[in-house]
Formats: C-alpha cells, sequence, structure tokens
C-alpha cells in the first residue's frame, strides 16, 4: 500500500494563522517613559522585599482573571488610590491574569478567547492583553501575571513586574527553564495536592541556568540559555487541605533551607486555602498577619483574589462585567476594608520595632 508523505503531518489541524511578531507588537503598544519606571521601579522593590531589604509586605490583589478591560481598568484605578495609602506598610501589585489553566475544559482566558466565544482570536487577546497592561502601567501601578503559555512572555513580558507558575505547571521542566530567564521575579505554587515539593524543585531548578526552545522577538525559532533567576520563590495554595497555617509554613522553610535555598514563601489566601469560597480569603490573610507579628521574617506577602463585585458568573448573553468569569472573589468594599486593616496591623508592628531599636 501506498502512504502518501502528507498523511504523516498535521493530521489533526485544521487551521493555521500567522500571529504578528513580538516586536511588531511592542511597536504596535510600545512603551512609555511612565511604564519603564513602573515596571522597573516594581521589580526592583519585589526583589528588595525578596531580599529582606524592604521590610514591607508584597500584595498580589486583582482578579482571578480579566475578562472586561473598561472595568478591570476602573478596578485597577481604585486599587492605586488604595496602593497609595498603604504604601509605607505594603507593596501593591495587581493580578492581571490573561491565561486560565484547566483541568479539563472551560474558558482559557482573554489571550486565548478574548470575546468569549469560541473563535479563539489570539491576535487580538495578544494586543488587550498588552494594551491593558501599558494602561495599568501608566497609572503608576505594577502588574503581575500567570506565566502559561511559554510563548506569551515575548509579547507582553516587558510589562510584568512579577510571574506565578501555577499548581499544575510547577512541575513542568520547560515552565522551570523559561523562568530561570525570566526578567521578573517568579513564584512557583506548590502541587494541587498541596506538596510543596515541586515548588521547593522548582525554584532550584530556576535558580541555575537553564536551556529552551522558543521564538525570537522577530519570530525565529531558537535555542534560549539562561544565567539563572535569582529570585525564585515558594507560594504556598493549599491542596487536599490548606497550608497557610503556622506549621506548614514552618515545614516549607524548613525544605528550602534543606537545600540552602531563598527563605522567601507568599501565601494565597484564595484556592484550596480558602476552599475556593471567598469569605475564608480573610481568615488566612488574618493567619499571615499574625505570623508576621510573631516574628516570621520567610512569609513576604500573599495573594488576594478581588474583583468590583463579590462572587463568579457563568459565561452567558448577559455577563456583568464586574463579576469575575472564573474563580469567585471578594468584592471591592471587602478588598479595601482587608489592605486597610491590613495596614493598620503592620503600621502597629513597625511602631513597636521602630521603639525597640530605639532603646536598644
Amino acid at each position: 500500500m501506498k502512504i502518501k508523505s502528507s498523511s504523516l503531518k498535521n493530521i489533526h489541524i485544521c487551521s493555521e494563522e500567522l500571529l504578528v511578531t513580538p516586536r511588531e507588537l511592542q511597536k504596535e503598544i510600545p512603551q512609555t517613559p511612565r511604564t519603564m519606571q513602573t515596571v522597573s521601579e516594581g521589580r526592583d522593590t519585589i526583589e528588595q522585599i525578596l531580599d529582606g531589604d524592604d521590610t514591607r509586605l508584597l500584595a498580589i490583589v486583582g482578579p482571578c482573571s480579566i475578562h472586561n478591560l473598561d472595568d478591570a481598568l476602573e478596578y485597577a484605578k481604585r486599587l492605586k488610590a488604595l496602593a497609595d495609602e498603604i504604601s509605607d506598610t505594603t507593596f501593591v501589585v495587581m493580578r492581571t491574569y490573561f491565561e486560565k489553566p484547566r483541568s479539563s475544559i472551560g474558558w482559557k482566558g482573554l489571550i486565548d478567547d478574548p470575546f468569549m466565544d469560541g473563535s479563539f482570536r489570539i491576535g487580538e487577546g495578544l494586543r488587550m492583553a498588552r494594551r491593558f497592561l501599558r494602561d495599568v502601567a501608566e497609572l503608576g501601578l505594577p502588574a503581575g501575571t500567570e506565566l502559561l503559555d511559554t510563548l506569551v512572555p515575548q509579547f507582553i513580558g516587558d510589562f510584568i513586574s512579577w510571574s506565578a507558575v501555577g499548581a499544575r505547571t510547577t512541575e513542568a521542566q520547560t515552565h522551570r527553564a523559561v523562568a530561570s530567564g525570566s526578567s521578573s521575579p517568579v513564584g512557583f505554587k506548590n502541587g494541587t495536592d498541596g506538596s510543596i515539593e515541586a515548588a521547593v524543585n522548582a525554584v532550584r531548578a530556576a535558580l541555575g541556568p537553564q536551556h529552551f526552545l522558543g521564538f525570537t522577538e522577530d519570530g525565529l525559532p531558537a535555542v534560549f540559555g539562561t544565567t539563572g533567576n535569582p529570585y525564585p520563590h515558594a507560594v504556598l495554595r493549599g491542596g487536599k487541605t490548606p497550608n497557610y497555617d503556622a506549621a506548614s509554613v514552618a515545614t516549607c522553610i524548613s525544605e528550602l533551607r534543606k537545600h540552602s535555598l531563598p527563605e522567601s514563601i507568599l501565601i494565597d489566601c484564595s484556592h484550596a486555602n480558602s476552599h475556593k469560597n471567598p469569605k475564608m480569603q480573610s481568615t488566612v490573610l488574618d493567619s499571615v498577619l499574625t505570623q508576621v507579628e510573631d516574628g516570621n521574617k520567610a512569609i513576604k506577602g500573599f495573594m488576594l483574589e478581588s474583583y468590583l463585585k463579590e462572587g463568579n458568573q457563568q459565561i452567558s448573553e448577559n455577563i456583568d462585567p464586574q463579576v469575575s468569569v472564573t474563580d469567585a472573589c471578594i468584592g471591592w468594599d471587602e478588598t479595601k476594608t482587608l489592605l486597610l486593616d491590613a495596614h493598620a496591623k503592620l503600621s502597629r508592628l513597625k511602631n513597636r520595632q521602630f521603639k525597640i531599636t530605639q532603646k536598644d
């Protein structure tokens, strides 16, 4: 039987669409002096917090996912004003997640399906994401996102001050290698089962030099070599049970110390730590602040899933642009209350420490 060579490749591919190159998109939606300052200062400050030179807490705050740009920008404006108000104790970075990992099926985020209609106009999604990040940076508010598709950072990475590798991809060799070359600090979440081994191993891998396949800003395939990222860290997000408590944090510190790794931990107040109940995020944050008050220096910050209105919704023709379409979030009023309360507690702690220092 004669076999056609064409039957050996792309058997299940039904379409192919060329994308704008990263360099072309960067020219189309360029940096400005203001946005460059926001990103650079954001990265520098996060690095100083992770080093312990800046004693403020890092707060990654924002919606589970971005789905409406106008209302997300309104949220960013509110968050920027609040960030300025609490800036002496807390450094706020907006959570700007454009990609969503899925256990099976579901909406994969603004970049993949920007119009939420199954059209998968990824080119438009990349433009929308980059334009939104520029708008946020123009406000003077640093942005954080999830490193999911390893090609996406070439399109938007210059606007990112902090990145996360999610629970489903922390074990992936490619994500660890890409993180080792990331221009921003990267947090690795523990596995979905709650195990911190994957996150610790990911930190080890990202610290060292790596090689990975990708494409250049001009869209050419290339092998990238990295020097290693000096600022990878663990993010505790819970698993079969929550892991934000003091004992779980101590276990994580012990594992990091065992491998002579930086003792830097962020606590995710959402996901399995809150049993995906947004009202439980306040309980997690309260525990985080108590541990910091008790002298835990390894906890460098926390994450909150927050949006304009509380809860979440299914994607439909009548979507409320101010309610999450993925995980349920706390609303703006509660967000403001939690961050102001945290600021008050941290201010009291700061004053106590100052008085002790003065006596010494």
